[in-house]
């Protein structure tokens, strides 16, 4: 883990966003080992590159000195030099090379950098100025279990604000209205209040219910794909931004569980890039026919393409309709599928305001 934090540029940062919590940066496949890969995150640029004994880096994507983005230079073994005036960076942050002049550097030729950990087939970035606390953290540890053909990754823009999307998973109510036959309950889940268990850093709820024949993503896997069969939702969200879903099928004895069950562990986390506009990743682990590679991509890709083609449009209309990202200042009317989302917005809320209290 890269726990460098640079005492300078300790300014706090303008923005409504909890900071004491590890994001998602980047999928670990989407940094490659040369390129400077760059991507803004609660309202700052940030460049990402691996040493070249593959340890990831962060960085602000900012010269000191005319303010060029970093990720336009060009890579020195381990440092960074900038495209405009070449300062050379090392991967702590510090000037290291200045071509003009007698070569002094400046005290002030300091690039902030950032902690970052690896874990899950993730980049993970710490955003506060204190010390990074690994505790928060949570542990999806499933994602890294299995064989490789079993589980799957994406990446998704949307404009809209990340709690829309939180808004969205937390209430599963709206699949058999949103989405096709692929996922629906058959207006099974709808009727039922979720069970939800508020933690000090942590909002669950569970769902179970009946229905002919189970969802198709599970139904081909069934003893009988025409019959009835029992299904659970069990949705974790852990602050700032992540939730662990998962979902399954049974016919017959057994727990409603992903032991017993078929069924899939999902993640998906986001990160605000700005108040209006969001980085999001699914990731999903599968409990059946895990080999099958060809399987594997084509149900990160239909399950990709249900995101940006049903949730994201209904979103980002609702987030232009808004018009502000304070929910509960436009009044909306609440009903028993707010539950869930509601006790998450009001509990992040909570965690954002004893943050700035210090």
């Amino acid at each position: 883990m890269n726990t460098h934090v640079n005492v300078h540029e300790q300014t706090k940062l303008d923005h409504p966003f909890l900071l004491r919590a590890w994001y998602a940066a980047a999928l670990s496949s989407e940094v490659g080992p040369t390129e400077l890969f760059h991507r803004k995150l609660l309202n700052v640029n940030v460049m990402i590159y691996r040493t070249q004994d593959g340890t990831p880096v962060a960085m602000r994507d900012r010269c000191p000195h005319r303010f060029a983005p970093l990720h336009l230079g060009k890579r020195q073994g381990d440092e960074v030099s900038c495209l405009y005036h070449a300062l050379r960076f090392n991967s702590e942050g510090h000037c290291v090379h200045n071509p003009h002049g007698s070569g002094i550097i400046p005290k002030a030729a300091k690039v902030r950098t950032f902690p970052l950990v690896e874990k899950y087939g993730y980049i993970w970035i710490w955003m506060a100025d204190e010390e990074p606390d690994p505790s928060l953290l949570p542990d999806y540890g499933p994602l890294s279990e299995g064989h490789p053909n079993g589980v799957a990754h994406t990446y998704m823009y949307l404009k809209a604000n990340y709690e829309l999307i939180i808004d969205n998973v937390m209430d599963l109510s709206h699949i058999d209205h949103v989405h096709g036959e692929i996922i629906t309950t058959r207006g099974q889940l709808s009727p039922l209040v979720p069970k939800v268990v508020e933690g000090e850093r942590t909002v669950n709820a569970r769902w179970e219910w009946k229905q002919t024949p189970a969802m198709h993503i599970f139904s081909n896997f069934m003893p009988d794909p025409a019959g009835e069969a029992r299904m659970f939702f069990d949705i974790t969200w852990h602050q700032p931004a992540n939730i662990q879903l998962s979902v399954g099928a049974i016919q017959g004895p057994g727990n409603l569980d992903l032991k017993d069950c078929v069924g899939q562990y999902d993640l998906h986390t986001t990160t605000p890039e700005t108040e209006n506009t969001t980085h999001y990743w699914f990731s999903t682990r599968r409990n059946h026919i895990e080999e099958d590679g060809e399987f594997n991509k084509m149900k990160i890709q239909a399950m990709h393409n249900a995101f940006v083609d049903e949730d994201f449009p209904i979103i980002e209309a609702t987030s232009a309709e808004m018009a502000t990202d304070d929910f509960f200042s436009l009044d909306p009317v609440l009903m028993s599928n707010d539950v869930a989302p509601v006790k998450v917005r009001r509990l992040l809320q909570r965690l954002i305001e004893q943050e700035r209290q210090g």
